[in-house]
């Protein structure tokens, strides 16, 4: 009976000071309510790794493997012997007689696909001409002019019954525009034109009857 007295105080006395510590203990924090899941599908979001920069080193390719720089060509300083104006490249290149070649930027006729056949037509006419004038006060900054019409186009103008056109030249810039400035595009009426500085250094050596070919 001592034995079930001891026990029985011992339950009593732990009962009690549970009672005690559930009045006095520190209230603890609330557990928040479970959120219902996002519609869709979420990614879970990656830590911001910031890799260090990253450059490839500065290769210089030593002298023999570099590209020279471009030379500016040698001036015309002797008589002109040739004249090739290749169309379809807008280029045109003067063979002197003692010195280098020499090539220049062209613009053409205003519609400079195929040869020329009629008056107004805007094309630059194909074949191998003469220049057979050279003219200091033309409508533009010097002019050597070419010997077309010649007879096949006159007879292929005349059975189409229309004029073949004519004073075809390769002249400068138009008189009328500021000195330096160069017109834009294939602008003329079927002639070849080039800067001013440029017409004046072939003016200068040109001669009546050099030989001046025309390709498409």
């Amino acid at each position: 009976m001592k034995r079930l007295g001891a026990i029985f105080s011992a339950l009593c006395l732990a009962a009690a000071l549970w009672g005690l510590w559930l009045i006095w203990a520190p209230p603890s924090a609330p557990v928040p309510a479970p959120q219902p899941p996002a519609a869709g599908w979420h990614w879970p979001r990656l830590p911001d790794l910031r890799l260090p920069e990253f450059r490839l080193p500065r290769i210089t390719l030593p002298p023999v493997f570099q590209r020279p720089a471009a030379r500016p060509e040698t001036p015309i300083a002797s008589p002109v012997r040739r004249i090739l104006v290749e169309k379809s490249a807008r280029r045109m290149t003067v063979w002197q007689e003692s010195g280098p070649p020499r090539t220049f930027r062209i613009a053409l006729g205003f519609a400079p696909e195929g040869d020329k056949s009629r008056e107004g037509d805007g094309r630059t006419p194909e074949g191998t001409f003469r220049i057979d004038r050279l003219n200091r006060q033309s409508a533009y900054h010097l002019s050597l002019g070419i010997d077309y019409p010649q007879p096949r186009h006159r007879e292929a103008a005349r059975r189409l019954g229309v004029s073949p056109g004519g004073d075809i030249m390769i002249h400068g810039q138009p008189n009328q525009v500021p000195d330096g400035y160069r017109v834009k595009g294939d602008w003329t009426a079927g002639c070849i034109a080039v800067d001013n500085a440029e017409i004046a250094e072939i003016f200068a050596h040109a001669r009546i009857g050099t030989e001046v070919e025309i390709r498409p």
